[in-house]
């Protein structure tokens, strides 16, 4: 059985409990998927998102841990890139081979389908600082406050435009 984080909203987490883990639309389709990365020794990999999710307005975020079987059909890959069709076991693999060569950060599993109650086995508050924000080894940078990039009502949306338009 392959071990899958899941972040989500605090507030969330009751109906998890009683109901699972929905899929959510990806990008306007119509194909819905649940987001996750694989349980490794690595606390900042598995966690690498919980800052990304944050700039969304989200103050605290829990983890809901979860196992499928290994055989499960998934996609894994880069956010915003194209993403490999393989199984649950191999997502792991593909996922703890990134992490082996470089640093694994930006990597995302997706399940289309939903983690039924049965299948949860650990919900729990992370520490609310691991992960990065905007994208990985952007560290340093001063994020791009154009029209494209930044969208307008984002946490702290209207300085970051300031800075960037007096560049």
């Amino acid at each position: 059985m392959a071990r899958f984080i899941h972040l989500t909203d605090e507030r969330l987490v009751r109906r998890i409990e009683k109901t699972g883990i929905k899929p959510a639309a990806v990008g306007g389709t119509d194909t819905k998927y649940v987001f996750a990365t694989p349980v490794l020794p690595e606390f900042a990999i598995s966690h690498q998102w919980l800052r990304e999710l944050k700039r969304r307005g989200i103050r605290t975020i829990a983890a809901v841990q979860f196992r499928i079987p290994d055989r499960e059909p998934a996609l894994v890959g880069r956010f915003g890139k194209r993403q490999l069709e393989t199984t649950a076991a191999g997502a792991v693999r593909v996922v703890r081979e990134h992490v082996a060569q470089s640093s694994g950060l930006g990597l995302q599993v997706m399940i289309a389908r939903k983690i039924a109650p049965a299948e949860i086995s650990k919900i729990y508050m992370p520490p609310q600082v691991a992960g990065w924000r905007y994208f990985p080894g952007a560290h340093g940078r001063a994020p791009c406050g154009c029209d494209y990039c930044l969208l307008r009502g984002e946490i702290k949306s209207r300085k970051i435009r300031e800075a960037y338009q007096r560049r």
